[in-house]
């Protein structure tokens, strides 16, 4: 849909869907628990756990009746081998895309992660700095834009359906809390996502719009 003469330029975060007719329900699982190659900081993509695979099974049974018409992934291997499991119990195909992915851990690279070098930089994002960068790493900006592209593609390629994506954790928590026009960036503070819980949402012709988080309904009263 094209902006009106005179209306303010269509961003990322005022994304609007060309000629949407029906909403597409986006269902976003953060992958199963994963065991990773070693202990120090990459980004490697892990693969899972005995649990993984059955919060995997237990993700494909929660969402059986939505009729999900696919499931996309990140390219990361927790990611697509929960996908893969998930598509296989609702017998669907897996598309995987990059942008979906984790942020990346930058110059934090073989480091143990203590502590966090993570921290100030996602609180940053969380009070609404995305200009804040991971050193060595994205900004705020980039991995939102990187992810509405994919969120973008999936909308106009299911309108109408229901989708499963499975994601990450960190990127999750900010992405949609940015993307959702009745979320704040600071919704996911003290709300994060466990290993395959959903946070829904739909795109219409105003954007993208939060239902529930981790089970949590969502009002529109939260931005």
């Amino acid at each position: 849909m094209s902006p009106s003469p005179g209306a303010a330029p269509t961003t990322w975060w005022t994304w609007r869907v060309s000629d949407l007719q029906c909403a597409a329900r986006v269902f976003v699982a953060r992958h199963g628990e994963a065991d990773y190659e070693s202990e120090l900081l990459s980004d490697a993509g892990g693969w899972l756990t005995p649990l993984g695979r059955d919060q995997a099974g237990v993700l494909a049974a929660s969402v059986s009746g939505e009729r999900i018409a696919r499931v996309w992934t990140s390219d990361m291997a927790r990611a697509v081998q929960t996908g893969e499991i998930v598509a296989a119990q609702l017998g669907t195909d897996v598309i995987v895309r990059t942008g979906l992915r984790e942020f990346g851990v930058g110059d934090a690279a073989g480091t143990t992660g203590d502590p966090d070098p993570f921290a100030e930089t996602f609180a940053a994002w969380l009070d609404g700095d995305l200009a804040a960068r991971i050193p060595g790493g994205e900004s705020g900006t980039e991995v939102v834009e990187r992810y509405a592209a994919v969120l973008d593609e999936i909308a106009d390629s299911h309108r109408g359906e229901s989708v499963l994506v499975i994601s990450h954790g960190g990127v999750m928590c900010m992405a949609l809390s940015a993307l959702a026009r009745n979320l704040t960036l600071s919704h996911s503070r003290d709300l994060p996502v466990p290993h395959c819980e959903v946070v829904a949402v739909e795109a219409d012709a105003d954007g993208w719009v939060a239902r529930s988080w981790a089970g949590r309904p969502i009002t529109w009263n939260d931005r």
